[in-house]
Order: C-alpha cells, then sequence, then structure tokens
C-alpha cells in the first residue's frame, strides 16, 4: 500500500487514473478497524488504485482536501476528486466496501 506525503501526493493522482486515497491516523479507532480490509482491497479491486495519508504525517494534505474527521476516503479519476467518503460513514469494513465497490468502473 502507497503511503503518500505531500511530496508524492500529486504524482500519484497524476500516475493512477483511479485512486482511492484513505486519510488515516495510527491512534484512530475507526481507522484501526478497517485498516486491515483496506490493505486487501488492491487484490480485490485491482482496477483501482489505493493508497493511504497519515494525517498526523502528512496534516497539510488532510487541510488541503477539508479532510476534517477520518476515516475519509477520496476518490479521483483522471487527476479530479469525484468523490469522498466522510468519516461518519466509514466506521465499519462493510461501509467501506460498499463506497470502494461503487467506485468499480461500470462494463459496457
Amino acid at each position: 500500500m502507497q503511503r503518500l506525503t505531500a511530496e508524492t501526493f500529486d504524482e500519484a493522482v497524476r500516475e493512477h487514473p483511479h485512486l482511492i486515497v484513505n486519510f488515516t491516523a495510527d491512534w484512530c479507532p475507526d481507522c484501526r478497524r478497517i485498516k486491515d480490509a483496506y490493505a486487501g482491497f488492491p487484490e480485490r479491486f485491482p482496477e483501482i488504485a489505493f493508497a493511504v495519508v497519515d494525517t498526523e504525517e502528512s496534516p497539510d494534505l488532510a487541510e488541503r482536501f477539508d479532510v476534517r474527521g477520518i476515516p475519509s476516503l477520496l476518490v479521483f479519476r483522471d487527476g479530479e476528486l469525484i468523490d469522498r467518503l466522510y468519516s461518519r460513514d466509514a466506521k465499519t469494513v462493510q461501509q467501506v466496501e460498499a463506497f470502494v465497490t461503487r467506485q468499480l468502473p461500470v462494463s459496457s
């Protein structure tokens, strides 16, 4: 799982056409609850890139994207922020999995 910082964030967004970033912190109980499931998402959802931002290490990124609670998941597609899962809706593995599933590309 790629850990992003202010120095690597923009490059990761440019590099991955479909990226979900989990804003998290080690002290956060809800973040710890979803951590293992999130770590398994790259294997389960190979069409999406996944990364993590530690808000304690990179508070500037949390501020830049107005992340006020954690965990919060931000979805970038083709360099644009297109969706987010706010902390109040990211308390369980089931909520996070449902959100990620909704981000899957639609087959035509």
